[in-house]
Parts: structure tokens; C-alpha cells; sequence
């Protein structure tokens, strides 16, 4: 697992292509989204660490994560430096895409509806997370 602050990742799109399954591919490379309620991560209470599934970057900790009820692993804040965030204008709404500080995938996106002690919620996409127990 690589730290926020390792040196960006530029790969080709065909490299993306060859190095991520297909719905990785889609979600982190395409702006796609998975099915809610799909993702393992949903279900996942053990301590750890959630990084990018395309460069291993750290993002969360497992101490940030809650249950939100959207249907996609939530988290409350992100590693310092870890994620970048630009306005999302696509399906007819303004929303905030978050993505990995170092490779630039798309994780998901972030709401002002979260909990204490930030108020925001980090709504990510299982398939562009891996988790590492501690």
C-alpha cells in the first residue's frame, strides 16, 4: 500500500484497460457506478485499511467507515492528501466526484449529509477499493 503523497501514477488507457478487471475499469476509469448494495466492502467490520483498487494508494480508514444506508461503503473523511475532488455536472445534477489523489480514478462521490465530526459523506464504490485487514 503505497502513502498519499507517493509521486502520481500516468498510465495509458489501454494500460488501465490490461491492468483492472472490467468494472474497475468502467467505474474508475469511465465515471461508471456499481449497482448499490453489490459491494463485499458493504458488509466489511474488520479493522484495516481501504486503499485504491488501481494503485494501492491508502484513502480510509476503517475507523471513518459507517453504515450510511445508500448501498455503497461510506466513510466520514478521508486520508490527509489522499483524494482530490472536482465538480461533477453529469446526470442533470452538481454533484462532488471524488477521486484517488494519485492515479486520478473515480471512487464516488462526496455529500454534506454525513455524520459528526465532519458532516460529510464519502459514498464510494466497492469495486474501486481494496481492503486490507490489520
Amino acid at each position: 500500500m503505497t502513502e498519499p503523497n507517493t509521486p502520481p501514477i500516468a498510465r495509458s488507457e489501454e494500460e488501465w484497460r490490461q491492468t483492472l478487471a472490467p468494472e474497475t475499469y468502467t467505474v474508475m476509469r469511465q465515471h461508471g457506478t456499481e449497482r448499490a448494495g453489490t459491494s463485499p466492502l458493504n458488509f466489511e467490520k474488520r479493522t484495516g485499511m481501504y486503499a485504491c483498487a488501481a494503485c494501492g494508494t491508502a484513502l480510509f480508514d476503517s475507523g471513518t467507515k459507517y453504515e450510511s444506508g445508500s448501498g455503497w461503503p461510506s466513510f466520514f473523511k478521508p486520508l490527509p492528501g489522499a483524494v482530490a475532488t472536482t465538480v461533477d455536472r453529469s446526470h442533470g445534477m452538481v454533484r462532488t466526484e471524488v477521486h484517488c489523489a494519485r492515479c486520478g480514478g473515480h471512487l464516488g462521490h462526496v455529500f454534506p449529509d454525513g455524520p459528526a465530526p465532519t458532516g460529510e459523506r464519502y459514498c464510494m464504490n466497492g469495486v474501486a477499493l481494496k481492503f486490507e485487514p490489520r
